[in-house]
């Protein structure tokens, strides 16, 4: 029984020590930054879409026009 107990509580605080780690990364990581420059192909393409429905008045889904 004691080997056992001696085991959980080495599970429990393997457990309790890799979810600190990661919480602690999560909370220093910084975000680097993004940029699209003009010569990039999503920037290209995010300007030639169709903005006509951008938000239609229902909010729900823009109707699809044949044609």
């Amino acid at each position: 029984m004691k080997f056992e107990a001696m085991m959980l509580r080495g599970l429990f605080f393997a457990c309790v020590t890799v979810c600190g780690l990661v919480l602690g990364a999560m909370l220093t990581t910084t975000p680097s930054n993004v940029q699209l420059t003009a010569g990039s192909r999503i920037t290209a393409a995010l300007q030639s879409a169709p903005n006509r429905c951008a938000l239609p008045p229902d909010g729900v889904v823009c109707p699809r026009v044949d044609g």
